[in-house]
């Protein structure tokens, strides 16, 4: 009876495994690759696919933030030895006491996979992100956050380890304290690659640290006040420092230079 059980048993958790196995297969053959950057090349970032966003430089984003983005400087954003590399310097620059670089992508996707593979800074004052905004909006166009944000990895340099990802919309927004947000610890967010990945179609977004579900907000089917996302939105990578947020305990003046090193970029569709 005792071998029966445990025969029972090991068929039952080789059975768990195998399905678990084909729904990881099945999912992983569910995307394509469409675009992406692995940064296999030494200089500025790819042209053909990056741009700089300076647009609210002059007012701190909306945001006190306390450093200036600048363009095409490859102190602030370089590609070497297989990373992408953006760095905020402790530095006067156009009336700012600090430099550092906002990339966009020059492509937007309607839903699909997101994964960006990096390194992010831990210093206090510093707020590195990797997130999202509607294709054919500027920061200049207004509207925020009624036109819909997506936050795939968010950190604060004043809470190391601390990994967020959230869905700003007109109804559900930090202002209000109401956003769409989660976060788990990730102890060496500063030391090693992990890969920061959304998930996103009409139904519902996910956002992981490599395998680590921990975020997902489920389409409620109330309108776009809510759901502002059956849109097309490009990727932005950047290294704020200072904030309403990323300053909240001060800026470490001893951190600098704080770089974010990215391995790679790869956005993926339904077939």
């Amino acid at each position: 009876m005792k071998n029966l059980l445990k025969n029972n048993l090991l068929r039952s958790l080789y059975l768990f495994v195998l399905l678990n196995l084909s729904i990881a297969y099945l999912s992983a053959q569910e995307y394509k690759l469409v675009w992406a950057d692995e940064f296999n090349y030494t200089g500025l970032p790819d042209s053909t696919k990056w741009a700089y966003d300076t647009e609210g430089n002059d007012d701190g984003w909306g945001n006190e933030e306390a450093q200036h983005y600048t363009v095409a400087r490859k102190e602030n954003a370089s590609v070497k030895n297989g990373k992408l590399i953006i760095t905020a310097i402790k530095e006067k620059t156009n009336g700012k006491k600090y430099s550092s670089c906002r990339l966009i992508s020059n492509a937007d996707w309607k839903f699909g996979k997101i994964e960006v593979n990096a390194k992010i800074p831990d210093g206090r004052g510093i707020w590195p992100a990797i997130w999202m905004l509607p294709g054919g909006w500027s920061y200049k166009d207004g509207n925020w956050p009624d036109i819909g944000e997506i936050d795939i990895m968010e950190h604060v340099g004043h809470d190391p380890g601390v990994i967020h990802a959230s869905a700003h919309s007109r109804d559900y927004q930090w202002r209000k304290g109401t956003q769409k947000t989660a976060k788990i610890n990730i102890a060496d967010v500063s030391s090693k690659f992990h890969s920061y990945i959304l998930e996103w179609s009409p139904e519902v977004m996910k956002a992981y640290v490599d395998d680590k579900l921990y975020f997902e907000y489920k389409n409620e089917g109330l309108g776009t006040s809510k759901w502002p996302y059956n849109k097309s939105f490009y990727l932005i990578l950047n290294v704020a420092v200072g904030g309403v947020w990323g300053s909240m305990k001060g800026i470490d003046e001893n951190a600098f230079p704080q770089t974010m090193e990215v391995d790679y970029v790869r956005i993926y569709q339904k077939k």
